[in-house]
Parts: C-alpha cells; structure tokens; sequence
C-alpha cells in the first residue's frame, strides 16, 4: 500500500484531488454562510484558513510531483494545517458539547498585521457567530464534529503519504502481467 501511496503521490491528479477536496469544503463553508445564513464564528474561520493552507500545500507539489523536496514541503505543510484544524475543531466541539469555565472562543478574528485577510476579504474571514451555536447537523453529527472527521481524515491520509514517500521515494512502482507462454 505505501509503495501505491508513494506512486500515487508522484503525479499530478493525487495532488489535484486533493486542492479540488480542500476547494469543495471552502465551498461548502461558504454555502453555509451566504445561501443559508449561518453566521461563521472565529474557529470557523480559523478552520477555514487551514482548509486554504491545505490547498496551497496541494499546489506546491501539483507544480512539481516528481521533486521529493516539493512533495515533502507539501506534504508537512498539509500535516501541520490538517493538526492545526483539527485542535479548532475539537476545540469548537468542545465548546458546544463539554464546555468549561476556562474555554473561550474570541469574538473577533486576529489575523498578522502583514495578512489581514479579515480586512482583505471581509465577507469571507469576518467572524459574527458565537463559538458554541449548534446550527447545523447532518446524520445527528454537528458540524464541529464533522470538521474534526475531515481533519482526522486529511492527517491519517496525510501521515501515510509521508511514510510512503519517505519508505519509496524514488523507487518506481510498476506492475508485471505474466502470460500464459511464460510458464
């Protein structure tokens, strides 16, 4: 399996399907919050980066799939944003279904002053919903546990491309179909 994985990770489409799965949760996000009026809150937001930072690791090996350093750039920077959105979603979980007196979910967005995406893209990194609203469920599951499952799921995925690349990383994996004659 990880020979497959590293194979897989040395083309285009892997890293294509990945920024195509990252671009159709943004566009479910945003779906959420134009079309059907939920207001997104700051570890919305926050998920909402990670799911971007994830793209962006998928474009840096789309552009160049056979380059290991490329690859394993993309592939931490995946693991490192899928980590960092799981913790916001569990912590947005939290909130909504065990929440304590030190849990706190802030107001307003903090981004770096040399990236204010709030003030770049306000309609779509404003925060104007509380942290511990359920306002949404799918299959009895709210959507701060759905978030942790895809965030889960992109760092299962992500950790075993990393060890198939770090296993295979430039070994070629090809399979041989045997004939009848050869026997």
């Amino acid at each position: 399996m990880l020979k497959l994985l590293s194979q897989y990770s040395k083309n285009r489409t892997a890293w294509f399907l990945l920024l195509l799965s990252a671009i159709v949760f943004e566009s479910i996000a945003l779906f959420f919050q134009h079309y059907q009026g939920l207001p997104p809150c700051t570890l919305c937001i926050y998920q909402r980066v990670a799911i971007l930072c994830i793209a962006f690791a998928s474009l840096i090996a789309l552009f160049l799939p056979k380059n290991i350093i490329a690859r394993v750039v993309g592939i931490f920077i995946w693991l490192y944003s899928a980590y960092c959105g799981f913790n916001l979603a569990f912590q947005q979980a939290r909130l909504q279904f065990a929440p304590s007196f030190t849990d706190s979910c802030s107001i307003n967005v903090q981004f770096p002053n040399w990236l204010p995406l709030n003030h770049w893209f306000p309609n779509v990194f404003n925060a104007y919903g509380s942290c511990a609203d359920k306002l949404w469920s799918f299959l009895t599951i709210e959507m701060s546990q759905w978030m942790v499952i895809i965030f889960s799921c992109y760092m299962v995925l992500g950790i075993l491309v990393l060890f198939a690349n770090l296993c295979y990383p430039n070994k070629q994996f090809t399979v041989t179909v045997i004939n009848k004659r050869d026997f």
